[in-house]
């Protein structure tokens, strides 16, 4: 059968394009079944991405180009053996592009995926695994039934039972994985880990789960909306705020550790781990509620968060300054520095929360910033970047939070940035007066290196941003006032720029963001073994803070490392919901003695 559609049936497209992109889907499956790799890239459009999560490289992963499609389908496709490709639903067809939800399975799962035709070829490709056969949860008609009924000597209740296994896990039985950091990352895995049947402990140092945000600056709310942050399973009510303030986020978390059976550890300090090569286990020496504690384990999970390190500077004349100094992640709140001159370094999302905060409790404050940023109203993000995806209006269009999720993610990150170009050109448009307000006031503005915003910005970097639900506001009509300019040094009562402009202050607060993700690993186990996984986060752009080489992917997130058995996951709540399951079921395959060869094991080409 020809893969060229003849000029007649490219009409069918648009008057039938699920069967238009079923006949595909079935050329794609033939070549596919007849090991036809290269007569299969001919399905796919001279500017072409297949970005697959697990279900064909055990690896998340970008091939971008049709030789890079042959070279994956060369490695994987044999061992994957792929079948079943079926529309999911309707396809689309608008402004010549055809597409839709698909399935298919291949010889370990379940598959998911999403694929945009470009006329005949493709263009976008996106597939992931959804479940292991043989391995799925067990929801729906193969839920638990949760009791034996009839008469049994010495029964244990469900209380019991969860008892015992909460006394034995990771005393008198090895986990199979523990995760470091009990904040939504690591609570959101451990909940898919639990369902998967893994064994697995969550460690946290703090009081009480949820307490990672609880200890956070008082004023902090979340920024995105809440059709974006639901957890896996348990989605928010729907009365829920749109933005929710820190100490709600941190009791839901809380119950949701209830509610979903985790083996939460809280006072649990991981001071060490170390990986046996030979027997292929971690030891993790924790103090747990004062108490020392030496779990064994096969893998080992950082779920420390973006917000891992904290990037504290080391400005000259630091030891002399007479007020007090803190980094925003120890800021406990503006109440008493009513009256008090503040300095806060900084212009991203913290600084602008505390900046707010502080004025509003009576501090006379002033920022310094230091470098551009991005500023995006509120308002105006939710509707233009994340209105269509994670919206109410897109909840009564039938978007799911799976379906968004998967929409998302079926957009190649090196496409992203012209894709968001618009939506940020319209945003300039729409709040002009806006921005016009803050360069008068001597703001330093950027819509990204290349004015793809926010949330490309978030990928490469990680900061650089801030969605104004107010502050600037108190910048542009001078409320706060604003330096701008590098810090030269301290004295004892001010700081001082390279310009020689002094900021007397009586508190400095350092709102500097923090390192990378592996940093964690450089204390906990070793700046060796730091060093050999590399940068975490970031995916090559060669723009600030984001150094090439192009990796496509971002840098060790919910995939494998080069360190066996250690594994990075976090971000947003949204990234922590939706990437979970792809680290789950890798780590629940590994497990269950399922072969996983990883496709392309990204190297390392940054430490730090």
């Amino acid at each position: 059968m020809s893969d060229t559609l003849a000029a007649e049936e490219l009409g069918e497209a648009e008057r039938d394009p699920t069967g238009f992109l079923q006949a595909w889907l079935d050329r794609l499956d033939a070549h596919l079944t007849a090991g036809e790799y290269r007569a299969a890239s001919e399905l796919f459009g001279p500017d072409t991405y297949w970005r697959d999560m697990v279900s064909f490289t055990w690896n998340i992963v970008t091939m971008e180009g049709k030789q890079q499609i042959v070279e994956m389908l060369e490695a994987c496709a044999a061992d994957v053996e792929p079948s079943n490709w079926q529309v999911e639903g309707e396809a689309t067809h608008t402004d010549g592009i055809t597409e839709a939800f698909i399935t298919f399975e291949t010889k370990v799962g379940r598959g998911w995926g999403y694929v945009r035709l470009n006329g005949e070829t493709c263009w976008t490709l996106l597939t992931t695994l959804q479940a292991l056969t043989g391995h799925e949860e067990k929801t729906g008609r193969d839920r638990e039934k949760g009791v034996e009924h009839g008469t049994v000597a010495g029964r244990e209740t469900w209380k019991e039972g969860l008892e015992r296994e909460r006394e034995e896990l990771g005393y008198e039985r090895d986990p199979y994985a523990v995760i470091i950091g009990g904040g939504q990352g690591g609570i959101a895995l451990g909940a898919r880990l639990r369902r998967l049947g893994v064994p697995t402990i969550i460690l946290e140092k703090n009081d009480r789960p949820g307490d990672s945000w609880r200890k956070r600056y008082k004023s902090l709310h979340l920024h995105d909306p809440v059709w974006y942050d639901h957890l896996p399973y348990l989605p928010f009510p729907d009365d829920w705020p749109v933005f929710a303030a820190k100490d709600k986020i941190g009791d839901w978390l809380e119950s949701y550790t209830r509610i979903m059976e985790l083996n939460y550890w809280t006072n649990s300090l991981v001071t060490s781990a170390s990986f046996d090569e030979a027997a292929g286990t971690w030891t993790v020496e924790v103090e747990r509620d004062g108490e020392p504690v030496t779990i064994t384990t096969t893998h080992l999970i950082f779920a420390t968060g973006m917000s891992a390190v904290p990037n504290i500077p080391n400005f000259d004349g630091a030891d002399r300054f007479q007020g007090e100094q803190q980094h925003s992640s120890k800021h406990p709140g503006p109440e008493r520095y009513e009256g008090k001159r503040v300095a806060v370094v900084g212009s991203n999302n913290s600084a602008h929360d505390i900046a707010a905060a502080l004025w509003e409790h009576g501090a006379d404050v002033t920022m310094i910033q230091r470098s551009t940023t991005h500023i995006a109203r509120s308002e105006t993000l939710m509707e233009l970047a994340l209105g269509d995806l994670y919206s109410e209006r897109a909840v009564e269009a039938g978007v799911t939070t799976d379906r968004a999720d998967m929409l998302f993610a079926s957009i190649p990150y090196r496409i992203l940035p012209e894709l968001q170009v618009p939506i940020y050109e319209e945003m300039a448009k729409r709040d002009a007066d806006f921005y016009r307000r803050l360069e008068d006031a001597g703001f330093m503005l950027d819509f990204g290196e290349d004015g793809s915003g926010l949330f490309v910005k978030y990928l490469r970097r990680g900061s650089g941003y801030y969605i104004d639900v107010g502050a600037s506001e108190l910048i542009a009509d001078g409320r706060v006032k604003l330096a701008t300019g590098q810090v030269d040094h301290l004295t004892e009562t001010a700081v001082v720029l390279e310009d020689g402009t002094e900021i007397e202050a009586d508190l400095v607060v350092y709102a500097t963001g923090y390192s990378s993700m592996n940093g964690w690993v450089g204390q906990i186990v070793s700046q060796e073994m730091a060093d050999r996984v590399g940068k975490v986060w970031g995916m090559g752009s060669d723009t600030r803070k984001d150094p090439g080489p192009w990796e496509g992917e971002l840098r060790n997130m919910w995939k494998p490392t080069q360190q066996p058995q250690l594994w990075f996951h976090g971000g947003n709540l949204h990234q922590s919901r939706h990437y979970s399951l792809f680290l789950s079921l890798q780590i629940k395959a590994r497990m269950e003695g399922i072969d996983t060869p990883v496709y392309r094991l990204a190297e390392v080409h940054h430490t730090s």
